[in-house]
């Protein structure tokens, strides 16, 4: 056991001053099999400490439905037996590049601008879900003879809001609960972050990639004493859909290290080591100064050109880091882990059964409901997944243009059967018009809730209304396929699946790849098993599973991600079950590979 506090200068160890040299890495966004090595990895990189947060709408995917709620403790022993201290970030509010912040889509559906604030109705959910969780960080206390030196409070809230009574209510919920070690927040080092997300007696934190010496002088203008730390120091970037990857230099991150370092400053990398956004959990921002522009979905892949990249190996960055990080080591650095094992390939995927979206939604899908507007993915109980929604143009009338408000995120459309085209909020009416009567049906997906800035907690789906001409059709049924559902593996071999369209191996006959849920298999010789990449180069987009396990995403057409992080736990000697829910569909050809 021992004392971790808080000096007017330093953090202090029993009254020695230590220096946090820290590394980001999300538990959830790494394969259990895999935390020793990735946590070895950053001993080996001259770390002494390692920050994670913890998700709520990963380990509450219901009211009062959880999910694996004791991994933030299994990690936290596995950082103890790694060697290494720990900083948590309970959120509520997460950010991170994750679906809506972390925060439950059942709870910011109803509440709407009122979460993150003083409201009562949210407050009462926070401290339920508080009293459920932070037991087992309470037991992992650094004054229990456990890793856990720091627990922040919230996350970056002064680049949302200014309740200062709430910040104060979370720290007390925290406290107690038997949280003992000390309490800190973390911001930009601009002056309305730091006023809205600070308050008196919780350590301030400053979140950058660059210009150390400016950002701490902006903190002490703010705090006069304790110690510096800069919580976030932004080595890499993640990427988004459709836009270029992000790299940054290696030496320009060094040089930021070692000024955080010459400051005499504790840091914390983001990311140490990245991972992967597996099940579709990635979330989303709004481009704009005012975060309201054009959505911009975050990428699987979840690499931020970390020093220890997606699987698990040492980059230039590591190295340059290792040299800058090694004179503050007490005594020699570890020697470095040897590299994950990698599969033995490239192996071909091969599809021979297929169904159809609407067979997969009549044997995984929730009920359908009709309503007089469409229901909202929140409304349906649909957090990531799809919804199909079909209403009817009367007639007989004349071809008008069809269209939607506030679509929320992505629509493929079809009229009468016939696929007609895909809608977003920006471009939300279809090219051609739609004559009455006629069928319409819109299958929505979400590519990930807003998880920074004004606009999260934001409902998805439509959200608004669907439009023939500048008449709102009414009378829709909804009815949504939840991801979860593809975890009985029993209930998705009963989908009633067939034969693949124009034959094993084919390009999906003469309107190319048709959406719907394809099966397949890779064989793997014995003793071959291994961290693999997996390629869908003709296919649109959706998501794909092996032997049950959800790696993520696709969306080969627009970049910038390729393959998908296969972890080596998950494959198995011997023949691999592959799923892919193909939404989107196209002129592809029906081609993956594993390597």
């Amino acid at each position: 056991m021992a004392d971790f506090t808080v000096g007017d200068q330093d953090f202090l160890l029993d009254g020695r001053p230590v220096r946090l040299l820290s590394g980001a890495l999300h538990y959830f966004r790494v394969h259990e099999s895999s935390w020793g090595h990735r946590l070895r990895m950053l001993r080996a990189m001259g770390l002494n400490c390692v920050e994670t947060y913890v998700p709520w709408n990963l380990h509450e995917p219901e009211p009062g439905r959880f999910h694996d709620v004791d991994a933030p403790g299994r990690f936290l022993d596995a950082v103890a037996e790694a060697g290494l201290w720990a900083i948590v970030r309970p959120g509520p509010y997460i950010c991170a590049e994750w679906e809506n912040g972390g925060l439950p889509h059942w709870l910011t559906g109803p509440l709407g601008t009122r979460v993150r604030t003083r409201d009562g109705a949210y407050l009462g959910q926070v401290e339920r879900w508080f009293r459920r969780l932070l037991p087992q960080v309470v037991q992992r206390q650094v004054t229990r003879g456990g890793p856990v030196v720091m627990v922040q409070v919230e996350n970056e809230y002064g680049s949302y809001g200014s309740d200062a009574v709430y910040l104060g209510r979370l720290a007390g919920f925290l406290r107690e609960v038997g949280v003992m070690v000390p309490l800190f927040t973390s911001d930009g080092p601009e002056d309305h972050m730091l006023t809205g997300g600070s308050i008196p007696g919780v350590l301030a934190t400053a979140n950058f990639g660059s210009g150390a010496r400016a950002a701490f002088e902006t903190l002490r203008a703010h705090q006069p004493s304790g110690p510096l730390m800069c919580m976030e120091f932004w080595c890499g970037w993640f990427e988004h859909w459709g836009a270029s990857r992000v790299v940054r230099d290696a030496g320009d991150a060094t040089a930021a290290l070692r000024e955080i370092l010459e400051c005499g400053a504790s840091v914390n990398l983001y990311m140490a080591h990245g991972g992967t956004n597996f099940a579709g959990w990635a979330g989303a921002n709004r481009a704009g100064e005012l975060h309201g522009g054009e959505l911009q979905p975050t990428v699987t892949s979840y690499d931020y050109d970390a020093p220890v990249d997606e699987f698990g190996r040492p980059t230039e960055k590591f190295w340059r880091f290792r040299e800058v990080l090694a004179p503050y080591a007490e005594g020699p650095l570890p020697e470095v882990p040897e590299p994950p094992v990698r599969l033995a390939g490239p192996l071909e995927v091969e599809f021979t059964q297929w169904a159809p979206l609407g067979d997969v939604l009549e044997a995984l899908g929730g009920e359908e409901t009709e309503r007089g507007v469409p229901a909202t993915f929140e409304e349906l109980g649909v957090g990531r997944g799809l919804v199909r929604y079909r209403v009817e143009v009367p007639g007989p009338r004349q071809a008008y243009p069809l269209g939607v408000r506030g679509l929320r995120d992505r629509a493929v459309v079809w009229v009468d059967g016939v696929r007609a085209g895909s809608l977003t909020e920006e471009d939300c009416f279809l090219a051609e018009p739609v004559a009455g009567p006629a069928v319409v049906e819109l299958w929505v997906e979400s590519l990930g809730r807003v998880n920074y800035g004004p606009r999260v907690g934001e409902s998805k789906g439509l959200t608004g209304g669907v439009l023939h001409e500048r008449q709102y059709l009414h009378g829709v049924r909804s009815r949504g396929l939840r991801l979860e559902a593809f975890e009985d593996a029993g209930a998705v071999r009963k989908v009633g699946f067939r034969g693949v369209p124009g034959g094993s191996g084919g390009a999906g006959g003469s309107d190319g790849l048709p959406a719907g849920l394809y099966s397949g298999e890779f064989t793997v010789a014995e003793g071959g098993s291994g961290d693999a990449g997996l390629e869908l180069p003709g296919w649109g987009r959706g998501f794909v599973w092996v032997n049950g396990f959800c790696l993520g995403r696709y969306w080969p057409g627009v970049g910038p991600q390729g393959a998908l992080f296969v972890p080596g736990a998950v494959v198995r000697d011997g023949v691999n079950e592959v799923w892919v829910l193909e939404v989107e569909g196209g002129g592809g050809e029906m081609t993956g590979a594993v390597g």
